[in-house]
């Protein structure tokens, strides 16, 4: 998943996978006014309002971890068109596969192996990594959070309407060409 930013994880909420029962375990997340305010400014929004997440860790074979849920946040952005601020609701499903590193290198391996030897990958959307056998659902959150803010928010009815400018007979581009001509014709009739 890409970020907007490099630096530490606003909002976080660690799982280790050796801790997640057979059964798997439910997490309800709620960020606090500091993580929505450091979201805010890794994303380049005037504020996050709110976030919420709900999430379902479910351990599958191979070191295999299942994890869905969903994310709903406000956020405050401002109009492209008329500059004023505008709130954005983000409502989004999560259903992301997790893998051992050592696995998600191996099928990352394979992927270029099928790409040097033009042949479609067998995996077409390979697992995120499980990095040092934690998952953290916060980065999740926050992640599927920034995906889906829009870029260009735009303030409900508001249009974009370039401004035209009708150009006047003396403004044509060919006006010059026109009085040239009209000015020769003169002279003609002169003779």
């Amino acid at each position: 998943m890409n970020r907007p930013t490099t630096g530490p994880d606003p909002w976080r909420s660690p799982v280790v996978v050796m801790q997640i029962p057979d059964t798997g375990l439910h997490r309800e997340l709620e960020a606090s006014a500091a993580e929505r305010q450091a979201m805010a400014a890794a994303a380049g929004l005037r504020d996050v309002l709110s976030a919420h997440a709900g999430f379902d860790v479910v351990p599958k074979s191979g070191g295999r971890v299942q994890v869905t849920g969903h994310v709903r946040a406000r956020v405050g952005q401002t109009c492209v068109v008329t500059l004023d601020p505008i709130e954005s609701e983000i409502d989004e499903d999560i259903d992301l596969t997790f893998a051992p590193e050592a696995e998600v290198r191996r099928l990352a391996d394979l992927i270029e192996e099928g790409e040097d030897n033009e042949q479609p990958p067998q995996v077409a959307d390979p697992p995120e990594a499980i990095v040092n056998g934690i998952i953290d659902l916060g980065r999740i959150a926050t992640d599927a959070l920034f995906l889906a803010i829009d870029p260009y928010p735009r303030k409900p009815g508001v249009v974009f309407e370039p401004e035209i400018t009708a150009l006047g007979p003396e403004d044509h581009p060919f006006a010059a060409l026109k009085a040239l001509q009209d000015n020769r014709q003169g002279k003609k009739k002169d003779k």
